[in-house]
């Protein structure tokens, strides 16, 4: 039986497996557009599919593990947090980074890793 996805963030747990590892970004983006930008790349680069959502959550699973966005509006950011089940040396761990590091932190950002350059 599938666990919904408020079992699963307020116990940690995904099919009796602990939560691994999160990762936070803020973004200029709004969590429409965050979640229009997991729905297009995650498939794609990790093959997750999405399987539930709320308001403030989605989760996608796929054979690389599991991940829950969790999205919260604060002013003019989102604070994007994506929990996954896996170790941090995981694919899916790896992926998630680069995927919200494609996220504007502020308008007129470029997607990506930064140069390190502070000018």
């Amino acid at each position: 039986m599938q666990e919904s996805l408020y079992q699963v963030i307020t116990t940690g747990t995904l099919n009796h497996k602990r939560l691994m590892a999160d990762y936070q970004r803020k973004t200029i983006l709004s969590p429409t557009d965050v979640l229009e930008k997991a729905d297009n790349l995650l498939p794609q680069t990790i093959g997750l599919e999405r399987l539930d959502h709320s308001t403030e959550n989605v989760s996608y699973a796929g054979k690389e593990g599991t991940v829950i966005l969790t999205l919260h509006r604060h002013g003019p950011y989102t604070s994007v947090t994506a929990t996954t089940d896996r170790l941090r040396t995981s694919r899916i761990d790896y992926e998630i980074q680069k995927f919200l590091t494609e996220l504007p932190y502020e308008p007129g950002d470029r997607p990506g890793r930064g140069s390190g350059d502070p000018t």
